[in-house]
């Protein structure tokens, strides 16, 4: 029978059908399963390769999703509210602060010796290792630092006192104490409860009047000295266009000397509103007293929020997080950004983002229409794709070195030089900016676009070519409404990709515009209402410059973790919303092909 032959070992090598033709020696000899034969040579099969690439990629997922995990928790908890610890220490001082995190550490021979002996045996019994945990304890003018590392064999006690109270301050960060008393109206008025009514009131006003200090001092004076720029600005203007003592330029300045006499008017008025409502400011005092009993005298409205840490419901807790987040997107940083809000950052990504997007896409796709369609096909256009995909390759800091080199000095020195004379030597134009910053990011990002376009194009079926072009549409119709219609999902997908890269760029931005704090936004209320011109903040540099530039690294850690968090969320919106076009492109197209 045919099983026979084939399971017989004296028929396995005569090479008749359905037997299988003898090995040598080293070779795999079949297996029988089942009446089926199989080989032992797992690479025939390909199973080695399958298990080590399944396996990279679960590796990459996991690698990804922790970093995601890591940012996502560290983010989310920075604004909960944490209680205040008071640790008496075993010299009879006193540690107040947030419990930050803990670690172990070796003791060194130094330390060890001064230890009692029962301290020294626990410590040796671990291998000379001991705990410590790092306390926020704040008070920055007073302590000379925010942080403060306590080993376990230090602390005595620790208790968590319903009075301690976290104050956060316009200038010197946190404050973590008790109040003392507070004056309003010309009277001390001591305080034993930091929830009263009173001191919650007074506090609301004092904040009210800063902020209306604040507003007078940025927005109606920062007008009036905006006017007074524009007339100093028109008077010079006619200075280089009009020789001296001529009709036009006589006017100009009795105009000038009209108009700089009615802002300073504006001014004035202003300044005397702002300096009667900073006498109430500076009146208006709190008394914070540190755990060791220094105190502390500042006005009233420089606290900008203040809650017993350890006396808090769950709903309290909340309504603190909830106007912590509320400050992080809406307001301006403080403390050397690493307090406050974010605002001008968020507002810089996302304007670099959408400008990056508005220049890399029409050079981008025309670039690939060209040499898809109507380039004729040859080294040179062979050569000039080998160009553009060695461009992605370039480091990021060459195309921030080149962009600072021709936009900024050359380009728009020549811009300043000819339309903007009467504001040299200070560069209009001729400087970093938002303009410049968004030319460089597209420069960098367009070989993604270019390269992905190209392939939409080229994934347009032949015969819808054909097909147009027999009834009678021309080369640029066909293009326009047959192909480049149905090659928009795969050029948004080059997009995606451009957009993802180049809102979390930072090194060319370094040279071209951004910079740690902005004075001014992009966008404001004077003529032409959008300057791109300005410098910028950034959240990628941000991110940089708190976690590695500011004072105290430690200090700046939370503000890494919820900016990194509120970076990848702004790239997630912005790369869904692309998506989501993406695939309706795709459904509108999906069956519509010859």
């Amino acid at each position: 029978m045919a099983m026979d032959a084939i399971s017989s070992p004296e028929t396995a090598s005569t090479g008749r059908a359905g037997t299988f033709p003898s090995r040598g020696e080293g070779h795999p000899q079949p297996r029988l399963l089942g009446g089926k034969t199989r080989l032992l040579d797992l690479k025939a099969e390909g199973q080695p390769n399958l298990w080590l690439l399944g396996g990279a990629l679960c590796i990459a997922i996991v690698m990804i999703l922790s970093l995601v995990l890591l940012v996502l928790w560290n983010g989310l908890a920075t604004f909960w509210p944490k209680p205040i610890a008071v640790v008496t220490l075993t010299d009879g001082s006193l540690v107040a602060g947030e419990p930050s995190r803990t670690a172990t550490f070796r003791v060194g021979q130094e330390v060890l010796a001064t230890l009692p002996p029962e301290t020294q045996a626990e410590i040796a019994a671990n291998g000379g290792y001991a705990s410590r945990t790092l306390y926020r304890t704040g008070n920055f003018d007073l302590y000379g630092d925010d942080f403060r590392w306590v080993a376990d064999f230090q602390a005595r006690s620790k208790e968590f006192p319903r009075d301690m109270v976290l104050f956060e301050r316009q200038e010197w960060g946190v404050f973590v104490g008790r109040i003392a008393s507070f004056v309003r109206d010309g009277r001390t008025v001591p305080v034993t409860d930091p929830w009263a009514d009173e001191v919650r009131q007074a506090h609301r006003v004092a904040r009210d009047r800063f902020l209306q200090i604040r507003s007078i001092q940025r927005v109606e004076i920062g007008e009036v000295n905006h006017h007074l720029e524009s007339e100093r600005l028109r008077l010079r203007r006619a200075a280089l266009r009009y020789p001296e003592g001529s009709r036009e330029l006589e006017a100009a300045r009795a105009r000038f000397v009209e108009r700089e006499a009615f802002y300073q008017r504006q001014f004035e008025e202003l300044s005397a509103r702002a300096q009667a409502l900073m006498r109430e400011h500076e009146a208006e005092t709190v008394t914070l007293v540190e755990i060791g009993g220094r105190e502390r005298v500042q006005p009233l409205g420089t606290i900008v929020r203040f809650y017993p840490a350890n006396d808090l419901t769950f709903f309290q807790k909340l309504g603190i997080y909830g106007s912590r987040w509320l400050e992080f997107l809406t307001d301006e940083p403080r403390e050397a950004n690493t307090e406050g809000g974010i605002l001008p950052a968020l507002f810089g990504t996302v304007a670099l983002t959408l400008l990056l997007v508005i220049f890399v896409t029409p050079f981008g796709v025309i670039t690939a229409i060209y040499l898809r369609e109507y380039a004729k096909q040859g080294r040179l256009v062979s050569a000039v794709r080998v160009s553009v995909n060695n461009l992605a390759g370039v480091p990021s800091i060459v195309y921030g070195v080149f962009g600072v080199g021709f936009f900024a000095y050359t380009v728009g020195g020549s811009i300043d030089a000819v339309f903007f004379p009467e504001k040299l030597p200070s560069p209009t134009f001729g400087t970093g900016g938002l303009l410049w910053a968004s030319l460089t990011l597209a420069l960098l990002t367009v070989p993604v676009v270019i390269v992905a376009s190209e392939e939409a194009l080229a994934a347009v079926p032949r015969s819808m070519r054909e097909g147009s072009l027999a009834c009678g549409a021309s080369k640029w119709q066909t293009i326009r409404y047959i192909v480049l219609p149905r090659a928009l999902p795969g050029i948004m997908t080059g997009v995606i990709l451009a957009m993802a890269r180049g809102a979390g760029e930072v090194a060319p931005l370094m040279l071209v515009g951004v910079v740690k704090l902005a004075p001014e936004l992009p966008i404001d209320g004077f003529f032409p209402f959008i300057h791109l011109e300005r410098s910028f903040m950034h959240l990628g540099f941000h991110i940089f410059d708190v976690g590695f530039q500011s004072r105290n690294s430690e200090a700046g850690k939370p503000m890494v973790y919820t900016t990194t968090l509120l970076l990848i969320f702004l790239i997630l919106v912005m790369n869904l919303t692309a998506i989501t076009i993406r695939n309706r492109l795709k459904r509108k197209f999906a069956g519509s092909q010859f």
